[in-house]
């Protein structure tokens, strides 16, 4: 047996005993595979783990940039009290559109707000909302363009308070975000925002190496600090 089917079979375990089949995160995923979305959204594990943060974080607002068909929107969303709210920033309006009707058809169409636009563009929208009527995030959920993660992490601090938490996917890129060498735009953002979590005074983190039906990635956590 490969290695990497070994991480299937495992994933598969995983994901069988603590987040078995849910009809309409499956719905989501295949539509989002019919209209031609790329096939990278969190696996069901993650998707899970995602929900288990903002609820033991008590999170009633969310910031996720980068909805892609709302796979990930949706583990989140089902974590926030009934008052709760997430805003989702998405660049393709062909992605928000499916994305839309994901919500919908979960029921959640009341609780999300999808974004459409550059989310550089979107976050300053939000900046300025928030110093009208300042309402920080409790958790931000960052799985967009990489090359712009550092830009999305300080907005992320901007936008939050202190003890919010702040995520950010695929900050391993199979190992290449070690090598020095690599100078593609993804892996040098990526870089970039894991060296602003480990050296601003307002952040502690950490990041973990996954592997699984993704491949070989990973994430890294941040909390607010005072």
């Amino acid at each position: 047996m490969s290695e990497s089917q070994l991480w299937d079979d495992v994933d598969d375990y995983f994901i069988g005993q603590l987040a078995p089949d849910d009809e309409v995160l499956e719905a989501t995923l295949r539509d989002s595979e019919a209209a031609g979305l790329p096939e990278i959204a969190v696996s069901a594990a993650e998707g899970k783990l995602l929900h288990l943060l903002a609820q033991i974080q008590g999170a009633s607002r969310i910031l996720e940039i980068g909805t892609l068909g709302g796979y990930s929107t949706i583990w989140l969303a089902r974590a926030l009290p009934a008052d709760g709210r997430l805003i989702s920033l998405e660049y393709s309006p062909k992605h928000a559109e499916v994305a839309t009707r994901n919500l919908a058809r979960a029921g959640l169409d009341k609780v999300v707000e999808v974004r459409v636009g550059p989310a550089l563009e979107s976050l300053a929208e939000l900046a300025d909302e928030t110093a009208e009527n300042p309402a920080p995030f409790d958790l931000v959920f960052i799985d967009a363009d990489k090359s712009n993660n550092p830009y999305y992490v300080e907005w992320a601090l901007k936008l939050t308070r202190p003890g919010s938490l702040i995520i950010v996917d695929n900050v391993v890129r199979g190992g290449r975000v070690a090598d020095p060498d690599n100078t593609s735009p993804d892996v040098q953002g990526t870089r970039t925002a894991i060296e602003l979590i480990g050296s601003h005074a307002r952040l502690s983190g950490t990041a973990i190496q996954t592997v699984g039906r993704k491949g070989y990635d990973g994430f890294a956590l941040a909390r607010v600090l005072a």
